[in-house]
């Protein structure tokens, strides 16, 4: 076959590959076998978060192979490199979740660094863990380069005792334990059944969630981000992709081409209709922010509240990733949610064709129950809802899907760590009607806006998951469930209401009308001010004290750098 040719006049690969100064760099190109043609080709990052830490990572290798036998057969020269992933199914419950929000700020920072340091023309992402999936998508849009993104696939469901589980009901088979509604035997029978393949946790928690945006903001091929990590059909899909950026680098498409203002709000929708991760509201203004778009939690909030919640998904619901894509996939849910409105489809897509046209594509299934007409929802507002109000003047969120609660007062009950929350949990050593507030946990002051799903899911295991109520200037797992509140700011750290409540505060909660606030007076918060002190950090040292020097607010996505909106050269144009 011809080689296809390329001017690489305006690539960024001409700083590294052309001209007699750059034969000492292209010397260490040869030295690892290139030819020539290859040389003289577009460089292709193909970056993998690839590790061994957990299931959600470990075909990742294997899948950048097949993306780099696409990149070679449309005349394009593979550069494999791996970055990191913090899983935080493993980091759950311990200091060790600390660095889970972190990691997505590394893994963004690696790529670029990875991509400016020798100079790639265009990128294929993969990515598995939670925090990759917008660590990966967010270097993309800084970068700017032709980018094609690709998750790694779901994990498929466990059975126990004949009934579909995830790792969700591991977790909160360890609040059942605690109370003794269930065995050593169980449990052991319960943590060895869960998880039986490769892939990222099967539900609708922050990896799919994050899938389901890549999707629907345009950076993933269609029905790439739904198929499990063991179907032989996700080879299809990488070498697809791998083909799919060379097409891009051509036609000179770009990230910031297809991730637009209403791209964000699609996005915003879906995670609203599937009933998806409040992590998609940290994670999509994030996004946002690397393009120069000002898009903060109150943005994604709004969205929410007029997407209609349509996907029938674990934990709200009764089915896993596995099944909504043989039911038809992301695209069903997206066709349904445009057919009626709630999708703007004049927006560029990495198919090269708008979202519109990919829509033509797709029929709606009739024969199916995964996903509901968007004109016959579950309910008429989005599974996921923003909060306001004098305890979260910088707002709060919430996950509603499967809830029939929506509304909760009671007297606080204060911890100042999650290790102390989860402690009394674990002794029973709370009320029923109480609000158990975990503070210190934000993304200064913890540092690192750990998850609670460990708190969160001893407390359903516990048979109290709508007998109380929990509210953490922290985040939660996409696994919750139940009336738990995150991302609440001002956070505790930085002074913030959270900070100055005490037990038997009452707190109001009204996710109806979105609305967190706390009865104290005015003066009596005036008082408590004057009487408070920041709490120390045991952090004062390495990258989790970096990470708290430069860290925003979770408004706006809890970013470390002025993003794409102060820079004044893109990488893409140097």
């Amino acid at each position: 076959m011809d080689a296809k040719i390329f001017d690489k006049s305006k690539l960024p690969s001409r700083h590294t590959t052309v001209g007699p100064t750059r034969a000492p760099h292209r010397s260490y190109l040869y030295a690892m076998g290139l030819s020539k043609q290859e040389i003289d080709q577009p460089l292709v990052g193909v970056a993998s978060c690839w590790n061994e830490a957990a299931p959600c990572n470990i075909s990742l290798m294997r899948q950048a192979q097949v993306v780099k036998k696409g990149v070679a057969a449309a005349h394009g020269t593979p550069r494999e490199f791996c970055t990191i992933t913090v899983t935080d199914g493993i980091a759950m419950g311990h200091q060790g979740m600390k660095s889970s929000l972190v990691s997505r700020e590394v893994i963004a920072d690696s790529v670029e660094l990875t991509m400016r340091g020798h100079c790639y023309d265009a990128i294929v992402g993969l990515a598995g863990c939670d925090k990759s999936l917008p660590g990966m998508m967010m270097a993309m849009v800084r970068l700017n380069v032709p980018s094609v993104f690709i998750y790694g696939g779901s994990i498929l469901p466990g059975t126990f005792r004949g009934r579909q589980i995830t790792v969700q009901d591991v977790f909160e088979a360890v609040g059942q334990h605690s109370v003794g509604d269930m065995s050593d035997e169980d449990l052991a029978e319960i943590e060895q059944t869960a998880c039986p393949s490769a892939g990222s946790c099967g539900a609708q928690f922050t990896a799919n969630t994050m899938a389901t945006v890549a999707e629907a903001i345009g950076l993933a091929l269609p029905y790439s981000c739904g198929a499990p990590a063991p179907y032989e059909i996700r080879d299809r899909f990488c070498y697809a992709s791998g083909e799919k950026v060379m097409e891009l680098i051509a036609r000179n498409i770009r990230p910031r081409d297809i991730v637009t203002r209403e791209a964000l709000e699609n996005a915003a929708a879906v995670v609203a209709a599937s009933g998806g991760s409040t992590n998609g509201a940290l994670h999509l203004p994030a996004i946002a922010h690397e393009c120069g778009i000002k898009f903060d939690l109150f943005d994604v909030a709004e969205i929410f509240k007029k997407t209609p919640y349509v996907a029938d998904l674990k934990p709200g619901g009764k089915y896993v990733a596995k099944d909504m894509f043989e039911a038809g996939g992301i695209p069903l849910l997206m066709k349904t949610l445009f057919d009626h409105g709630f999708l703007h489809g004049d927006v560029m897509t990495v198919t090269g064709r708008t979202l519109a046209e990919n829509m033509s594509h797709i029929k709606w299934n009739p024969d199916q129950d995964v996903v509901y007409p968007a004109n016959k929802p579950i309910t008429v507002t989005g599974g996921v809802v923003g909060l306001k109000g004098n305890l979260a003047e910088e707002g709060a969120i919430v996950k509603v899907a499967g809830m029939s609660k929506l509304k909760f007062t009671g007297p606080a009950r204060c911890f100042d760590c999650e290790e102390d929350a989860f402690e009394a949990v674990s002794k029973r050593e709370y009320k029923e009607g109480e609000v158990l507030v975990i503070r210190y946990e934000g993304p200064r002051g913890g540092p690192g806006m750990r998850e609670m799903l460990s708190t969160t899911s001893a407390i359903y295991g516990q048979g109290m998951g709508d007998k109380v109520a929990l509210i953490t200037d922290g985040r939660f797992s996409g696994a919750t469930r139940g009336f738990c509140i995150g991302h609440v700011g001002p956070e505790a750290a930085l002074g913030g209401p959270i900070g100055l409540l005490k037990d038997g505060d009452i707190i109001e909660i009204d996710a109806e009308n979105g609305f967190l606030n706390h009865q104290l007076s005015d003066e009596e918060l005036e008082q408590r001010k004057k009487e408070w002190k920041p709490r120390e950090t045991d952090y004062t040292s390495g990258v989790i004290w970096k990470y708290a020097q430069t860290v925003g607010v979770a408004r706006d996505g809890a970013v470390t750098h002025p993003g794409g909106a102060e820079e004044k050269v893109c990488y893409a144009d140097i």
